[in-house]
């Protein structure tokens, strides 16, 4: 509780995951943690393509992120080091597989970003995109990816954006990013605050990963995921079927969460 009560921000934190359907892998690619003590969250999206050799990278993103809250704890401290963790949690994940992965944590006023791939964050503030991060990608649908037979940590992008009170950060794999334009997130955004008194972050998650399930099922049209396949040369019409891992942070005084 000290560590919490001496910040002077915090991050109000909810998530939703919707896995893709299958029968073989009802758990999906994606995996992600949430921390409220260290004000830290992962998220990893394992590499589908695995599936051609037998294997399955969902298992490779989840043991990644339970590793990564595993070298969380072990550390203990104040300030989170999310590059370190990374690395840590990357030494110890042996099984065969690959997948992105986004480490975010909360330091006084900024945030601290570690990614590798395609998944990542966007922060809005007074309901408008202020910030989206980069996609790593070696080629168009090929993300920089972890694994032993893959990238390193080394490749990982490191940000730091500073926020305020009453921000919202939006932290997705790529289910979400690609089927999901900045807009449409304003626009959900601007809704909810002015119906609610209280924004509910889980309840914007679940927003957001509602919109990405039901635009990945379009098979015509425009979304994020058809314009970056149009800028490499590719015909890609309507939305990208995958799985959709939505965490939502509203930046806030730590009175509002602890109670104070």
């Amino acid at each position: 509780m000290k560590i919490l009560t001496e910040r002077s921000l915090m991050m109000d934190l909810g998530s939703f995951y919707i896995p893709k359907k299958s029968k073989s892998k009802p758990m999906g690619d994606d995996a992600y943690f949430i921390c409220k003590h260290h004000q830290t969250i992962g998220l990893a999206d394992g590499v589908a393509s695995w599936a051609k050799k037998g294997i399955d990278a969902g298992e490779y993103a989840r043991q990644l992120m339970d590793n990564c809250l595993t070298a969380l704890y072990a550390k203990n401290k104040k300030i989170v080091d999310p590059k370190m963790i990374l690395e840590e949690a990357y030494l110890k994940t042996e099984i065969k597989g690959s997948s992105t992965a986004c480490i975010i944590t909360l330091t006084n006023e900024y945030l601290h970003v570690v990614n590798v791939g395609d998944s990542g964050i966007m922060l809005f503030r007074d309901g408008d995109l202020i910030y989206k991060s980069p996609v790593q990608q070696h080629r168009f649908n090929s993300p920089y990816q972890l694994g032993k037979r893959s990238d390193d940590p080394s490749v990982a992008e490191e940000l730091t954006i500073g926020v305020k009170a009453g921000d919202v950060m939006v932290a997705g794999t790529d289910g979400l990013f690609d089927n999901v334009f900045a807009s449409e997130i304003e626009d959900v955004i601007k809704v909810v605050c002015k119906k609610e008194s209280c924004l509910e972050p889980e309840v914007l998650a679940r927003s957001f990963a509602k919109l990405a399930l039901k635009n990945s099922r379009h098979k015509d049209g425009d979304s994020p995921y058809s314009r970056a396949a149009m800028i490499e040369g590719y015909l890609k019409n309507g939305g990208k079927p995958d799985d959709i891992t939505v965490v939502v942070a509203h930046i806030v005084p730590p009175m509002e969460i602890l109670g104070f």
